[in-house]
Formats: structure tokens, C-alpha cells, sequence
């Protein structure tokens, strides 16, 4: 699939929305499934306090983005970016005291087909494995982890990975996600997105917004043409 920076989304209007349907539904995961701040403020304030950094100017622009890419963009001249990057991920795999899924994720994961859904993160795939265990949440047979992409987060490159892997149209799926850079790798990637959390920044046009998942419901049918559809009540 190729990417389309102009692709029109169909608006969810936040106003009127009783229903949502898609074939199948992507999730990021820190922020959004998983509830990690604490952890990635205490990497992130280390790695500000080491090079007399600002770590606000930080962590407003490191969400949802790959870790790599921040490094690259704060670290001093010179700086061996790969090792320094591998430090951090070194440090965050050992670190989980705290981690909590969102409020409704467990719910609505156990209510979703298998095989519709999809992780796509801009953690590695250890790291990915380790929160979403601490958590208490299953891992996706379907995910699209930082190793995997070229270009991470607000490129939509993960988000069309991840609708090609399970053999559906981007218009036909839906993203939930809780970081400006996560957003707009949905929107760019031509797909409904529904904003999570208090962290979103402001939001562009036909974006809904949920504090978690708490009030979600969910059904599967099969519409008139026979395909499964995946029915979201907000």
C-alpha cells in the first residue's frame, strides 16, 4: 500500500457519534493500550539531566515517535545515536513497576476477532512484548513493532503495514491512538482515528476523543455482502 498524504478520511463526528463500523481495528501501545508514563518520564528526565537538556521540550515531542528518531534529534554532535538509543531501550526493558493497562483495554481486546486486530508501536518488539505483559494484555498475533518499519511515527508507514497484514483497506479500518505523531500516521495513512487520553494535543477535524475505553462497546456481524464488521458504540 502506498502512502497518500492527501487521502480523505471519512470524519467520525464526535457531536453526533452513536456507531462506528470497520473490519478491523489498530492500536498503538503506550498511551493508548498501555499506561507507561512514569516510566518513559523517568527515561526520557535521565537522558535530559546526562547532556543539560530540556526534558518539557522533550517529552512534547518525543511521544509516540521511535525512540531512535529523539535521540537523533536531542543528542549533542557527535554522539554514537545507535548505542545511546540501545542504553535507553536497555534501560526500559527492566523498568515496569507501575505499568497498567487503560481503563477498558482488557475488555475490548477479549471482545475483538483475533484476527482483525493489529499493534503497531514505535517500541521494539521486546519491549513491546514486556509492557504488554506487565499490563496484563495479549499480545496481538498481529504487530507492527519499530524493527519492522523504515520510517516511524507520524510517517504512516506502520499503519499500512499493519491494514496490509491483515488484508484489509485502510478505509475499512480503524485506528485508536493517544499522540499527536500517532494521529497523524492514521489520518496520513487514509484511516478513522480515535483519539485517546489526555496527551492527543489538539486534534484535527472528525477526530473523536475518549478518555479510555471504559464506555465502549462492541459487536461483530456480517454485513450484506457477507464480510465481518466490527461495530464500535461510543
Amino acid at each position: 500500500m502506498s502512502f497518500h498524504p492527501d487521502a480523505a478520511v471519512s470524519p467520525i463526528a464526535a457531536s453526533s457519534v452513536s456507531t462506528v463500523s470497520a473490519r478491523a481495528v489498530l492500536f498503538d501501545m503506550d498511551g493508548t493500550l498501555v499506561d507507561s508514563t512514569a516510566i518513559v518520564e523517568q527515561v526520557w528526565g535521565e537522558f535530559a539531566a546526562r547532556y543539560g537538556l530540556d526534558i518539557a521540550e522533550i517529552l512534547r515531542t518525543s511521544h509516540g515517535v521511535q525512540a531512535g528518531d529523539t535521540v537523533r534529534r536531542f543528542a549533542p554532535a557527535g554522539t554514537d545515536v545507535v548505542a545511546l538509543t540501545e542504553e535507553l531501550g536497555a534501560m526500559e526493558r527492566v523498568r515496569t513497576e507501575g505499568i497498567v493497562a487503560l481503563p477498558g483495554a482488557a475488555e475490548l481486546l477479549r471482545s475483538l476477532p483475533a484476527d482483525a486486530v493489529a499493534l503497531v508501536t514505535s517500541a521494539d518488539r521486546i519491549l513491546a512484548d514486556i509492557r504488554m505483559g506487565a499490563a496484563g494484555l495479549a499480545m496481538p498475533a498481529t504487530a507492527v513493532t519499530a524493527e519492522l518499519v523504515t520510517r516511524g511515527k507520524p510517517h504512516p508507514e506502520g499503519y499500512l503495514r499493519a491494514a496490509e497484514l491483515l488484508g484489509v483497506d485502510p478505509a475499512d479500518a480503524l485506528v485508536f491512538e493517544d499522540a499527536p505523531a500517532g494521529i497523524a500516521a492514521g489520518l496520513a495513512a487514509g484511516i478513522r482515528t480515535v483519539a485517546i487520553g489526555p496527551n492527543t494535543g489538539p486534534l484535527p477535524d472528525g477526530v473523536l476523543h475518549l478518555a479510555d475505553y471504559s464506555g465502549v462497546s462492541v459487536t461483530t456481524d456480517v454485513d450484506d455482502s457477507g464480510a465481518r464488521r466490527i461495530s464500535f458504540r461510543f
